[in-house]
């Protein structure tokens, strides 16, 4: 029997953010609780390090954050003329060059762009408030289960802002552009009826049952084998930017891949 992740202790624990790995399922926590796991520039660094630390044994992710809200957002220090201490503020921010904005918020976007990755399926785990960039990263994941106490909103429009954090392809993909604008020009709440029926979570459950949900999907997830998973992944990932040819004929790449494997002839 695998030792469970407390067992093993934390691959990463750093700037608001665990990493634990039990096998083949790892779990990213947001931890800090006390400021509704408010976001910052140091914890998205960690959630970069995070993927990268990952094991290869991994095909499950599972984000999650303690306490009673997902995330609530940036942390409203980055908001304030001094910022955070050590961190560029968005003073600094406006008065950089083009260049180094661009460079900038790349670095901060890459917190967000690894959960797609084609080797691992994410799932996050969602309760409370999920505002802002908290809503961005439970975008990030390729599937959302949610307590029924669940509030989304895109709040960075009703700052002066836009959601700069990979939010706005997935949110369009997921709702579609007419919703996805008035969500985030709005900065309404979604609760989690609307955000089953649209689309935005596959599931929602009471928040009580909420660990267990997420734990019968990834065990529901590790059933196929890995490999056929990468390919469908890979194939769902790109049907939007194909046309309807060429995602026939990557269907056919992709089968004949795999036949080949099953037979024992691949490379």
């Amino acid at each position: 029997m695998a030792s469970s992740a407390q067992d093993l202790g934390p691959v990463l624990d750093k700037d608001g953010v665990r990493l634990t790995v039990d096998d083949a399922i790892a779990t990213v926590t947001l931890t800090n609780p006390a400021k509704r796991n408010a976001q910052s520039p140091a914890l998205w660094r960690a959630l970069t390090e995070a993927g990268r630390l990952l094991p290869g044994s991994v095909r499950v992710v599972v984000l999650r954050g303690e306490g009673k809200s997902f995330s609530a957002g940036l942390d409203r220090q980055m908001l304030t003329p001094e910022g955070i201490e050590g961190e560029p503020s968005f003073l600094d921010l406006a008065r950089s060059a083009e260049a180094g904005l661009d460079a900038t918020i790349a670095a901060y976007q890459e917190a967000f762009t690894w959960w797609r990755r084609n080797d691992i399926v994410s799932v996050a785990a969602v309760r409370g408030h999920a505002i802002g960039a908290g809503f961005q990263l439970a975008l990030a994941c390729d599937l959302r289960v949610v307590a029924d106490d669940v509030q989304f909103a895109m709040r960075e429009t009703s700052l002066g802002l836009v959601p700069d954090l990979t939010g706005t392809h997935p949110l369009v993909g997921l709702v579609g552009y007419a919703r996805a604008l008035e969500i985030c020009v709005t900065g309404r709440f979604v609760a989690a009826e609307e955000a089953v029926n649209t689309g935005l979570a596959n599931l929602a459950v009471p928040a009580a049952e909420l660990d267990a949900a997420v734990r019968d999907l990834a065990a529901a997830l590790l059933a196929a084998p890995r490999d056929a998973v990468i390919e469908t992944k890979a194939l769902l990932r790109g049907a939007q930017e194909r046309t309807y040819e060429e995602q026939r004929a990557a269907e056919r790449a992709a089968q004949g891949r795999r036949l080949r494997d099953l037979a024992g002839l691949g490379e």
